[in-house]
């Protein structure tokens, strides 16, 4: 079984930061977020991984390498144009070679170990097995509707859902999906959505199955899940880096990357990266912060890279 790990989106949710380094890179609680997926895969017996990438093709691969000290062995290929998931999946066909594969969103983290999920898959002799998991409101997930483990229908961000079953983002192919993508439409938004390449197998009579993940998932593609995906980490405690400048109080949940300077007069609930100058008179809360950061009074709900600043409410 091998591994492809989509990384090609460009973290537009968490710009301004993600101009400057690329959001599979960006640390949380003291990990690149890449690091947690390759944790995942060679927890299921997976070395040989492929990356996809787009734009940030250059950053990702003389960061990572060859995977050597990762512990796994990578292999990068370029979604030319983003055209939803299954159009990104179509790019690791050579990579894949006939093998079965899991298919890792990039930017998700779990709190628990997938490998149960690989074993079942295998022993099922199933097509697709899918990564799901009871939400209280699955309105804008891929909802799965399952008689048993098996799927049985999968709807893309219902308004009124059948099932509170929401795709989980892991999903674990044998060598049927080359047959269906060639047959993929475009969604109503311009997509090849994987959803609707899974609802072709299971129109062609392919065995679909479900795993029921009932662990902390989390997607860290904004501020506040970035920063939730950090605290949970890291038990609400705080980590401070080597040869930092730290002139504040430091709260709950804050990340203080390696050689940072941080003044203020408190720091909870934020990180600040690797390198970061940080200098606020107030409290800094719930933010993300990298460059030469200056601020007069509080700074609250805002990710920074030097002067550039997007806030959210």
């Amino acid at each position: 079984m091998k591994g492809v790990i989509l990384a090609a989106g460009k973290g537009t949710r968490l710009y301004p930061v993600t101009r400057h380094i690329a959001k599979p890179l960006l640390p949380i609680a003291g990990r690149l977020t890449l690091d947690y997926a390759f944790e995942q895969l060679k927890g299921m017996g997976i070395h040989d991984v492929c990356v996809v990438v787009g734009e940030n093709e250059s950053a990702i691969s003389e960061a990572l390498g060859d995977g050597r000290e990762f512990g796994v062995n990578l292999s990068y290929v370029r979604q030319t144009d983003p055209h939803g998931l299954a159009h990104a999946v179509g790019f690791a066909k050579d990579f894949v070679a006939g093998d079965d594969f899991v298919l890792y969103l990039g930017d998700a983290v779990y709190d628990r170990s997938l490998a149960p999920f690989a074993t079942k898959f295998s022993e099922s002799g199933c097509a697709n097995l899918n990564l799901v998991m009871w939400v209280d409101d699955p309105r804008r997930f891929g909802v799965a509707n399952l008689e048993e483990d098996r799927i049985i229908k999968l709807v893309e961000k219902p308004q009124e859902p059948e099932s509170n079953y929401a795709m989980a983002g892991m999903y674990i192919f044998g060598p049927q999906i080359w047959d269906v993508l060639p047959d993929l439409k475009p969604s109503a938004r311009g997509e090849y959505e994987i959803t609707d390449a899974i609802q072709m197998l299971i129109d062609r009579g392919e065995d679909v199955r479900a795993g029921i993940y009932e662990g902390n998932w989390f997607d860290t593609g904004t501020l506040d899940s970035y920063l939730e995906t950090s605290s949970f980490l890291l038990g609400s405690q705080s980590m401070v880096g080597h040869e930092v400048e730290l002139r504040a109080p430091v709260g709950t949940s804050a990340v203080i990357g390696d050689n940072a300077i941080v003044k203020a007069s408190l720091i909870e609930d934020s990180a600040v990266l690797p390198g970061a100058d940080v200098e606020v008179t107030g409290t800094i809360r719930h933010c993300i912060l990298a460059g030469r950061v200056r601020h007069e009074g509080d700074l609250e709900n805002t990710i920074c890279w030097g002067d550039e600043r997007s806030q959210t409410n």
